[in-house]
């Protein structure tokens, strides 16, 4: 049998525990209040940091084609499970950096991109 004592530090770390993870959901909220648009089905790239400024929906069907958006990129956003983007800072897919998204991401980029290719994760 757990002595009293063991069981009561027991619940104390299971409270801890769920106070750390409600506060993770909490940060997650407060992430998106200061930008971030909530999480979407596609891909999206935007032209100011953290989800904000012009908008475009990336195609995420067009697998290696290099795509050149109207405005240029400086974050990206993509839930997809069988696409990710390459972004880099000069048209033709070209420059002297890429970054790579993964097929769930949301973040910001090193720099201005100026085009993409979609590829497999």
């Amino acid at each position: 049998m757990v002595p009293s004592r063991a069981r009561k530090r027991g619940a104390a770390v299971a409270t801890v525990m769920t106070a750390a993870l409600i506060g993770i959901g909490v940060g997650a909220g407060t992430a998106h209040a200061a930008g971030w648009p909530p999480l979407q089905r596609g891909g999206h790239l935007y032209g100011g940091t953290n989800g904000t400024g012009a908008v475009t929906e990336a195609d995420l069907g067009d697998f290696g084609t290099c795509h050149t958006p109207a405005d240029p990129v400086s974050s990206a956003q993509i839930v997809s499970g069988s696409a990710s983007l390459v972004l880099y800072p000069q048209a033709g897919c070209g420059g002297s950096w890429a970054w790579a998204s993964g097929s769930l991401a949301q973040s910001n980029l090193p720099g201005q991109a100026l085009s993409y290719r979609v590829v497999t994760p």
